[in-house]
């Protein structure tokens, strides 16, 4: 059954645009504390964290959603501005019926988003997307006032997760003798990941950490990590590290300001592992570059592609039983040290494999020869269809006899636009060029006929 409302990432869009409105957000609110007091379990009344990142909108959705809560009898405990994967900790850790983060990720200040986790620290299940979506279709009511829900505030939300992301860090090892720029995009962990660095030993330069409600993302993070790598050779650092908005993607830089994406950062962590025992396999995207599946597999270690976005990602993952998985986009998953995409964790993860092979990240990625990647995007009517298309097919079919082993071929439709978007990677630049083009040009030539 689809779903109308939750995307892959929850529900997400312009802020005063439905569905990001207060009052389909207080509606929400009120829904979800139905379908969550249902299939509670325990005793006591339920209780959901809400946690937020730093646009302004996040206080006016906030208000909603309290009240939606309310309304339905669940006790609410808000968190302030704190990064995604810290409510998905702090909602397990405190055994609290879900938890309810307020962030558009990696978007610009003027859209909002809500996405929930379980009370174990995961995605909602489809399932239970599905039950909150149908009671979003009856009337919205209100309990007695003896049974309506109370609110109050987390004391010392930031500190507690601080902790929780150093007790990922090995005990044996610091990160003194490092200098590190940590861009924090303006976003939610501005006042928590210089402090976890620090707290760990690294001289720590801050940068993206003064939101203002305007500026989450604007020239910094993940999403621009230009700033980063610019800071990193202002400063003479030795890492740059930037996250997005609600700090759950990581991208990285050496010493020369040079970029490491989610593709690199996960081969270098299985790498890690592999030094100190056995792997089973590790899951990436469609996105995921194939020299990173060519390396592992030449090192015996399973490789597997789930589709774009880290809950699809997760599933895998947890089909498999393996601990490591990500993205090319910066989210990355240890299943071993949190229950989501954590980048402050994945950070450390990196920087504890650094240690322990006392070399730099230029050196742990030097084996990884990324392929080059041509993407080229195609305007097409909507609804088009390429998979039914027999010239279409056909050239691509073409294309991958002709790359054979040494590269593939993605097409793909955008899931906002009006777009196929061709993707050939290569062992050469010039041939990932040449073959997305003939795929362009032949969507293109079928369009006009």
């Amino acid at each position: 059954m689809a779903r109308k409302y939750f995307g892959t990432d929850g529900i997400r869009g312009l802020v005063g645009v439905s569905p990001i409105t207060p009052d389909f957000v207080m509606r929400l609110g009120y829904a979800a504390g139905k379908v969550l007091a249902s299939k509670r379990t325990g005793s006591g009344r339920p209780t959901v964290l809400i946690g937020k990142d730093t646009r302004i909108s996040g206080y006016m959705l906030e208000a909603a959603l309290e009240a939606g809560f309310s309304a339905a009898g669940v006790d609410v405990m808000l968190a302030g501005p704190m990064p995604t994967p810290a409510i998905a900790y702090l909602t397990r850790a405190l055994r609290l019926s879900a938890g309810v983060v307020i962030s558009a990720s990696h978007n610009p200040f003027q859209d909002n988003g809500i996405k929930f986790f379980s009370a174990q620290g995961t995605k909602l299940p489809d399932a239970v997307e599905l039950d909150i979506e149908a009671a979003l279709e009856q009337p919205m009511e209100c309990v007695p006032s003896e049974k309506l829900g109370r609110a109050k505030r987390l004391d010392d939300a930031q500190g507690r997760y601080i902790e929780f992301c150093k007790s990922t860090f090995p005990n044996e090892l610091d990160l003194r003798g490092l200098k590190i720029v940590v861009d924090c995009a303006h976003g939610a962990a501005y006042n928590i990941a210089p402090h976890v660095f620090h707290e760990l030993g690294a001289e720590v330069v801050a940068i993206g950490n003064k939101p203002d409600g305007f500026n989450i993302n604007l020239d910094h993070g993940a999403t621009a990590p230009k700033a980063m790598a610019a800071a990193v050779l202002v400063h003479g650092a030795d890492l740059g590290i930037a996250l997005d908005g609600d700090a759950d993607r990581l991208i990285m830089c050496d010493a020369n300001g040079r970029l490491y994406n989610g593709d690199e950062l996960l081969y270098l962590m299985v790498m890690d592992r592999l030094a100190t025992g056995p792997v089973a396999g590790a899951v990436g995207t469609l996105m995921t570059n194939m020299a990173v599946e060519v390396a592992l597999k030449e090192k015996g270690i399973g490789f597997a592609r789930a589709k774009v976005g880290d809950r699809y990602v997760l599933e895998v993952m947890q089909e498999k039983g393996w601990i490591l998985g990500g993205e090319g986009s910066g989210h990355l998953l240890a299943l071993d040290k949190h229950t989501t995409g954590d980048g402050i964790i994945s950070a450390l993860q990196v920087l504890s494999a650094l240690k322990r092979a006392g070399r730099s990240l230029e050196q742990c990625c030097a084996e990884l020869k990324i392929f080059p990647q041509t993407l080229i995007n195609v305007r097409v009517a909507p609804g088009f269809d390429w998979t039914k298309n027999a010239a279409m097919v056909a050239e691509k079919e073409k294309v991958e006899a002709e790359l054979g082993d040494s590269g593939r071929v993605l097409i793909r439709a955008s899931g906002t636009e009006p777009l196929i978007r061709v993707m050939v990677e290569a062992r050469n630049a010039d041939d990932a060029q040449s073959m997305a083009r003939r795929i362009a040009d032949k969507v293109e030539s079928q369009l006009a006929a």
